[in-house]
Order: C-alpha cells, then sequence, then structure tokens
C-alpha cells in the first residue's frame, strides 16, 4: 500500500464513515440489536477497504458504502412503517420470567441457560427470583426486570417526605493524588481535606480513593492486594 495513498484515502473514508454514520442514526452499543450490529460491521469492513487500497477499488468500495447505507436506510425507515418488518430485522422481547414460572422454550430461544440468566439478574442487582414479578430479554440483548410492588424499595414520595437536592459524588483523591478542580467544586479545599484526612487517621499517599459526597462528608475506599478465588455463585 502506498504511503501517500493512505494518507488521502484514510481520512476520506473516516469522513465519509462519519457522515454516513449520522445519516443512519446515532445508537449507544448497549442499544444495538443484532441488525444494528452487522450493519455497524460490514459498513466498517468496507471503509477500512477503502482506507486501504488503491484508487480504483477506493471509488468502488466508496459507491458499495452508499449503496449499503442507502440501503439500510431504507430498510430503517420500511422498519418503522411495518410491525411485521420490524419484528423480522430486529427481533421482538421475550418473556423469561414471569409469575414465578421459568420459560424454559424461551430461554432456548434466546440461546441462554439458566446459570446465565441468574448471572444477568445479579448484573441487575437482583439475587432473588422470588423478588421478581417478570423479567424480559429486550431486542438489544439486555434484560429488563420489574420487581414486585412488595419488593420494590421505598422511595420518599411514597413517604411523603420532602428530601432536598443533592448532587453525585466528586472524586477528589485517585492513587494518592488530589484533584484540586474537582475538590474545589465541591466548595472545599486543601485545608479542609488535610482536616478530614487527619481525623481518619489516614495519609493522601496511601489513599486509592477518596470521594465527597452531597452531605459533604468525605469518603475513603481500600485497596486490597489479596486475591479471592472463592465463585460463590458456581
Amino acid at each position: 500500500m502506498d504511503f501517500r495513498h493512505a494518507l488521502i484515502t484514510a481520512p476520506v473514508s473516516l469522513l465519509v464513515l462519519f457522515i454516513l454514520s449520522k445519516l443512519i442514526g446515532n445508537k449507544q452499543m448497549a442499544n444495538l440489536n443484532l441488525f444494528d450490529y452487522i450493519n455497524g460491521i460490514t459498513i466498517g469492513s468496507i471503509a477500512a477497504e477503502m482506507a486501504t487500497n488503491g484508487f480504483d477499488a477506493f471509488f468502488e468500495c466508496l459507491i458499495a458504502l452508499i449503496i449499503y447505507a442507502a440501503v439500510v436506510i431504507l430498510l430503517s425507515y420500511l422498519s418503522q412503517k411495518s410491525i411485521a418488518l420490524r419484528r423480522f430485522f430486529t427481533g421482538k422481547t421475550i418473556v423469561l420470567y414471569d409469575k414465578g414460572k421459568i420459560y424454559k422454550k424461551n430461554l432456548m430461544t434466546a440461546k441462554i441457560d439458566m446459570n446465565e440468566f441468574l448471572s444477568m439478574l445479579r448484573n441487575k442487582g437482583y439475587f432473588c427470583l422470588e423478588d421478581i414479578e417478570t423479567a424480559y430479554l429486550e431486542q438489544n440483548g439486555q434484560l429488563s426486570v420489574l420487581v414486585k410492588s412488595n419488593k420494590s424499595p421505598v422511595t420518599p414520595f411514597d413517604m411523603k417526605i420532602r428530601v432536598n437536592h443533592t448532587r453525585p459524588e466528586v472524586v477528589v483523591i485517585s492513587d494518592g493524588k488530589v484533584f484540586e478542580k474537582n475538590l474545589k467544586s465541591t466548595g472545599n479545599n486543601t485545608d479542609w481535606l488535610n482536616r478530614q484526612l487527619k481525623i481518619k487517621g489516614q495519609k493522601q499517599k496511601d489513599i486509592f480513593l477518596a470521594v465527597c459526597d452531597g452531605d459533604n462528608n468525605l469518603k475513603i475506599y481500600e485497596i486490597s492486594d489479596k486475591r479471592d478465588t472463592n465463585d460463590p455463585f458456581e
């Protein structure tokens, strides 16, 4: 491959890929269904061919890329108009668990075994099936869970309690380094931080992670160098 050729074709292919991607539409990786995933791989492969082959192949790939993107846009539009097409290209939601019943055939359709299903639930923060009303596998492969009403966490709204607005925790120390801009954004300074560290009996250089929460409390998290080989879910 000619180096000078690559200097021209690589940026152009990247620009074309960016423009076509914007036309097709933006989606987060977690929200991609199988059809979107295949489209992304194919268009990316054609763009790579544009950047690495000769000028003759460059224009052939460019035409192929435009045609492919046009077909994707057309199919996307038709899928919005037709439920049957939408289900064909993107699939449909599958019920895996409902009211105490596990749908084995649906698990087999989704190519998910029982251990994987339980692992997906744990990743969602649910460790007990009895707490769950329904679990669905979405078109993008993500698991959606509806918790039983009597197992749902009680919120201040449920208790008719007025609460103050809060803010997310801000990292003020990481690997022994103080983030002064972050510290300043909390309304504190290094003097305040040093006082808090002294009260907690900690040294800055020994801290792996320290955050300041919405109530202006300093929270320090320790790191363990020990390896835990036990698998509690095996």
